[in-house]
């Protein structure tokens, strides 16, 4: 089983950046596909960005890329989000998934308690 703690959130005006991180408990963690997602008020929770495992495979969804990078940091166990460009549609609670390595939250079987991200315009 597996700890996710994120952190990085707060109030950013449109066109900054934020970086989220997402610090895992477990030795495993290298074995482990990351994924981030999010929620906004009244919305299903969405798929952002995945990294596989080894950190040489990642996807993004249409609507952040190229604005935004996942990496990940094995002598850390973290995995990050590099959000640049914001816009105030990225507002949302983000979260941090491990688990196979797709786009569906029900996929997910270890969740992180979700950060904050409000971009004002």
């Amino acid at each position: 089983q597996v700890q996710l703690v994120e952190s990085g959130g707060g109030l950013v005006q449109a066109g900054g950046s934020l970086r989220l991180s997402c610090a895992a408990s477990a030795r495993t963690f290298r074995w482990y596909n990351m994924g981030w997602f999010r929620q906004a008020p009244g919305k299903e929770r969405e798929f952002v960005a995945t990294i596989n495992w080894s950190g040489g495979s990642t996807d993004y969804a249409d609507s952040v890329k190229g604005r935004f990078t996942v990496s990940r940091d094995y002598a850390k166990n973290t995995v990050y989000l590099q959000m640049n460009s914001l816009k105030p549609e990225d507002t949302a609670v983000y979260y941090c998934a491990a688990g196979p390595l797709g786009t569906s939250p029900e996929e997910y079987a270890y969740w992180g308690q979700g950060t904050q991200v409000t971009v004002s315009s």
